[in-house]
């Protein structure tokens, strides 16, 4: 029951703010989020003997945030540069000399995983486009994980990765992939439908096959996430990354796809406009 309240929650609360908040709410929301799962990433990294400065993780990913919010996102490389190079410079008079190299490795990974991956949901979302589209890359990531874990926990036979998740098989794999579809296309019917009574709050403009091809690389690119999750978890030897969500775990259990799918939707959004082929 925790799990399905946290969830219904949760759910709600980034309904809300996507349709009803404004691109600083969205910012404040998301930089939230990454300060919780850098805090947690933090942890996973002391378990596997790195110590990296908590006042640079938190102070690094609030700025990634701010930059993100008040100039182009082209200004976020040489942010990044500057705070790896901060880094590498206080490890390297702080750790021991064996540590330096992946102290500062770990802790630039962990700035661009978290904080660089979550930073670009607001430019999404300030897109003409962007509410239906982040709305998008949300259903199709849950609907995703939902329907691998029920279908996978009951039917899953055959091993996926067992070497990164036992858990995960590939009958839940399929399922996730059909899951990401069908909602898709859901959206797509739901969005048609509201559009031809003059309400275009769910309005996409693309063909529906562009749709269906858009949650495929959606939702691999967040198994990947899922399963690459798991890798560091096994690597720093704990289950969960935290207990901040009743029934759920850690901020960074529920949010290891979306820290993929979302640059993968980034991207492609980058080569459909480069390539002048119309916007998602």
């Amino acid at each position: 029951m925790k799990r399905i309240l946290t969830a219904v929650v949760l759910i709600a609360v980034v309904f809300a703010i996507i349709f009803f908040g404004q691109l600083w709410l969205i910012t404040l929301f998301a930089a939230l989020v990454a300060e919780l799962a850098a805090f947690e990433y933090l942890q996973l990294a002391k378990h596997s003997g790195a110590k990296i400065p908590i006042w640079w993780m938190a102070a690094a990913t609030a700025m990634v945030f701010v930059a993100g919010y008040a100039w182009p996102t082209d200004a976020q490389l040489p942010l990044l540069s500057a705070l790896a190079l901060i880094l590498f410079a206080v490890v390297g008079f702080r750790a021991r000399l064996e540590r330096v190299l992946s102290d500062a490795a770990i802790g630039l990974f962990g700035l661009i995983y978290i904080a660089y991956s979550l930073a670009l949901i607001p430019p999404i979302w300030n897109r003409d486009d962007g509410k239906p589209l982040l709305l998008f890359l949300m259903i199709c990531v849950w609907a995703g994980d939902i329907a691998a874990l029920y279908i996978g926990k009951n039917f899953g036979k055959r091993k996926l990765a067992p070497r990164l998740s036992p858990g995960k098989t590939w009958e839940g794999s399929f399922a996730s992939l059909a899951g990401s579809m069908l909602v898709a296309g859901l959206l797509f019917w739901l969005g048609s439908a509201l559009s031809n009574r003059g309400n275009m709050v769910l309005h996409i403009q693309e063909p529906f096959w562009q749709l269906m091809l858009l949650a495929v690389i959606i939702n691999a690119a967040a198994q990947v996430g899922d399963l690459l999750e798991s890798a560091i978890k096994r690597g720093a030897g704990v289950k969960d990354s935290g207990t901040m969500l009743p029934g759920h775990g850690g901020i960074l259990d529920r949010i290891d796809a979306l820290l993929l799918a979302t640059p993968v939707l980034w991207y492609a959004l980058l080569i459909k406009d480069w390539l002048h082929l119309g916007r998602f």
